[in-house]
């Protein structure tokens, strides 16, 4: 199988060490952080899960069954894998809830326990999550110290905030039904669809622009036309004035702003000079994509090229490799892997829940 994000450049060199990811689900357990406290009142009924072997939409759907309800009744704040353990909160919008009782749902469910149950006054939305907590275990790992070595400059400057390859589909899928439905000018009812093309297309050229910037040794080095975020905004207030001034490189090298790549829109780049020589051929040439993102009236934004994953620690014991670190909502796991390691495919087996 093709690797998709092969065709982004690393930060720091592609890696020597292979290994193997997700072995076994528990070996990429990712727990949710909401970032908020329900009321513990309300029309919502709010249902912490622990899954494993299962996918998100797949368990709301049977959770609708077990409360009586019809699937948009229940919602969440994030998808997670299937081939990990995940925990994550599940809002059903359910009346009455007395005689429900959990224990046959997982009597009936053996890959989904019920953690907690209480009550909330809104529904879940995509979006309304703080981050996710992660541990990562890869085994079989080659060049244990490349890694380690690896692993110190990645807690010092972070890695390429790329997409991971989930969003983009199996051997890029989603992005050439993207460039078809731009193309064809497709038209549907179906928002969940809509929604799922076109954030395949605006990934891959804003993949495409960071990388680059890697390519051109412009990761770290605002030039002159870019766009910062203020990280000590609460609303991350676009800073577009002095951004190649010593000062300005200080609070980047600090944390405090951010560089940004675009995430296309209907409008023209806000970038100029130099940033928007980075920019405008990576949209140049995408026709078809950006026939999807301007038929569908997709508005410009910005995103941070870089992650730092927060509280960053790894052990290693032999050939098995233990990662634990936090992530914002919208980072990928896998990307902060992809700069440590070749991945080995695992061999799985899909069914019709993946």
């Amino acid at each position: 199988m093709s690797d998709i994000m092969s065709n982004f450049s690393w930060l720091y060199g592609k890696p020597v060490a292979t290994g193997k990811l997700k072995q076994l689900p528990e070996h990429f357990i990712v727990k949710e952080i909401l970032g908020f406290e329900f009321t513990g009142s309300g029309e919502h009924l709010m249902v912490k899960i622990r899954k494993t072997g299962e996918n998100t939409k797949y368990v709301a759907n049977e959770l609708a069954k077990f409360c009586g309800v019809k699937s948009k009744n229940v919602s969440w704040a994030g998808l997670k894998d299937r081939h990990a353990v995940t925990e994550q909160w599940l809002s059903v919008q359910v009346a009455n809830s007395d005689e429900l009782n959990f224990a046959k749902f997982e009597a009936t469910h053996p890959g989904v326990e019920i953690l907690e149950v209480t009550r909330h006054n809104k529904k879940l939305r995509p979006g309304d999550l703080q981050g996710n907590q992660f541990q990562v275990i890869a085994t079989e790992v080659t060049d244990i110290d490349d890694v380690l070595a690896r692993l110190e400059k990645v807690k010092l400057t972070g890695v390429p905030n790329y997409f991971g390859s989930q969003r983009f589909g199996h051997e890029g899928n989603n992005v050439n039904e993207a460039r078809r439905w731009g193309r064809d000018n497709v038209r549907t009812r179906d928002n969940s669809k809509r929604s799922f093309y076109l954030s395949a297309a605006r990934s891959w050229i804003f993949n495409h622009i960071v990388s680059q910037r890697i390519t051109e040794g412009y990761f770290s080095q605002p030039v002159d036309g870019d766009i910062l975020l203020d990280r000590n905004d609460r609303n991350d207030r676009i800073v577009n004035e002095n951004v190649t001034s010593e000062e300005s490189i200080q609070k980047i090298q600090n944390g405090e702003l951010s560089i940004t790549a675009a995430l296309a829109g209907d409008n023209q780049l806000p970038t100029t000079g130099t940033a928007l020589t980075l920019e405008q051929p990576h949209l140049d040439a995408e026709p078809d994509l950006m026939a999807l993102i301007r038929g569908n009236r997709m508005r410009h934004e910005r995103r941070a090229i870089e992650l730092h994953p927060e509280n960053l620690t790894w052990s290693a014991e032999g050939d098995t490799l233990t990662l634990n670190f936090s992530l914002t909502s919208g980072s990928f796991a896998t990307v902060i892997v992809r700069e440590l390691l070749q991945e080995i495919e695992v061999e799985r087996t899909y069914s019709s829940n993946d």
